[in-house]
């Protein structure tokens, strides 16, 4: 019996699909099928599945679920955008787009929580990294793409969304009602705290490179003397990651020279980031005004977690093998693979011929978000699902409430007594006795409120105290 033409259109489409993945050759070596058995073999599926399934289907949406399906099974960060997701990426990349505020992967078939990001619906409501998200609205999560779990806690802004998670920690799970918001985020801040300064990395979107050379360069204006800093904390805790290229010109920004982090694919095809090189990646003219470590030689520690990920990893990896910084904190996330987006660009009657899967004059059938590579710190480790370890093991104590004294100096003391020798050494310089006591004041309350952070500016200290500066 002759087949229907709706059979013939999508058996043409899966061939055109086949065909722009990958050549034609003679034979499959895994499933003894040659490449026109294959093909047949999967139209033949659709049609069968088009007359006997008991509801009626769409096949457009079979064909993109079994594209779908083929990247999922690959590994949890390959899949497939449709046109509406990819446009959508490009804005996040930009730093602004909608949603909670929450970046997810999947593991054993569940969604899993990498971060949520600072300052967003998600991270004010109480998600933290490594929760599993198993409801959405009362639907459970264990069955969907990543991406329809993505499409489905994203909506229009100002409704709600309920988010139900099970917490490694607790035995039952936790339900959080989320009002969805646009989210505008500021990939890096820099602020002093004490006689430090930090940088809070938030995300590596294109614009992160810039907050930070913009934030010490501000910072830096203001001081009457470098010497005032004891050096610069990099804070990468919960963040999900994100462009390579703004991973590469963070770390570029406290290199003077060195290997950032070198990426590889099938056939050990290997790119090398370094210094002050442009190989691929069209950088922001962030180099082009701070040549070297804008930092001069101050001493950094970076700060790391169980979410930070992806670009964080390659940040903490690139200063920790160049010996340019002390990582501080706990295991990060592990991250450790590449995926690229790659337009689906198909030929044949009513579909585009080869053209920009973007451009207007052709049918945008979307891109695949496929795993092409691995990343390597400068030392050829791999953090891929172990992530990198610390040099300073330190987890975040649980921030306790504690009540200052007014006057918090010891009650017995030397200068209490009446009879007690004077000192005859150099005197004090009192301008800078009261600026220790006023950074030693911020870093003891910090340790009351985070552990990490505090650790971090005593062992900046520490470390310009060894080099002889005061």
């Amino acid at each position: 019996m002759k087949k229907p033409i709706v059979a013939s259109t999508a058996c043409t489409a899966v061939w055109l699909l086949f065909a722009a993945v990958q050549p034609l050759s003679a034979q499959d070596e895994e499933t003894g099928l040659d490449k026109y058995e294959s093909i047949e073999l999967f139209a033949e599926s659709l049609q069968m599945i088009r007359e006997r399934h008991v509801e009626e289907v769409d096949i457009d949406e079979l064909i993109f679920a079994a594209i779908e399906g083929m990247l999922s099974s690959l590994d949890p960060h390959s899949g497939y955008l449709n046109p509406d997701d990819r446009s959508e990426l490009n804005v996040e990349s930009r730093g602004e787009f909608g949603g909670l505020g929450i970046q997810i992967t999947m593991e054993s078939g569940f969604v899993k929580v990498i971060s949520p990001i600072d300052d967003t619906p998600a991270a004010e409501a109480g998600i933290e990294a490594g929760d599993f998200v198993v409801e959405i609205d009362g639907e459970p999560v264990l069955g969907l793409s990543l991406q329809e779990a993505v499409d489905r806690m994203r909506g229009p802004i100002g409704t709600e969304v309920t988010i139900t998670v099970q917490r490694p920690d607790e035995e039952s799970t936790i339900d959080f009602t989320i009002v969805r918001d646009s989210i505008e985020i500021t990939a890096a801040e820099v602020r002093r705290e004490g006689n430090a300064l930090v940088a809070r990395v938030k995300t590596f979107s294109e614009k992160a490179a810039g907050n930070i050379f913009d934030g010490i360069t501000e910072m830096v204006e203001d001081l009457d003397s470098r010497s005032e800093i004891d050096g610069l904390v990099i804070d990468l805790r919960n963040n999900p990651g994100g462009l390579l290229c703004a991973a590469v010109e963070v770390s570029d920004l406290f290199l003077a020279e060195g290997d950032i982090v070198s990426v590889r694919s099938r056939g050990d095809q290997r790119t090398v980031y370094r210094t002050e090189q442009r190989t691929g990646c069209d950088r922001t003219n962030v180099r082009d005004i701070a040549r070297g470590d804008i930092a001069e030689g101050w001493p950094i520690a970076v700060l790391i977690n169980q979410g930070s990920a992806s670009a964080a990893e390659i940040v903490a990896g690139a200063l920790q093998d160049n010996r340019r910084a002390v990582v501080v904190g706990t295991q990060s996330f592990g991250k450790g693979s590449v995926q690229s987006i790659i337009p689906i660009r198909i030929g044949g009657e009513g579909m585009s011929n080869g053209g920009d899967a973007d451009s207007g004059d052709n049918t945008n059938f979307g891109a695949l978000r496929l795993t092409t590579s691995r990343y390597y710190t400068p030392a050829g480790r791999s953090f891929q699902g172990t992530g990198i370890t610390p040099d300073v093991i330190l987890p975040l104590a649980e921030p306790i409430e504690v009540e200052m004294e007014e006057d918090e100096r010891p009650a017995w003391a030397e200068s209490y007594y009446q009879n007690r020798l004077e000192n005859d050494g150099l005197p004090e310089d009192l301008d800078e006795l009261e600026r220790r006591r006023a950074a030693a004041e911020v870093v003891d309350k910090l340790r009351n409120t985070d552990s990490q952070l505090a650790y971090a500016l005593d062992l900046l200290r520490g470390m310009k105290s060894m080099t002889g500066e005061q």
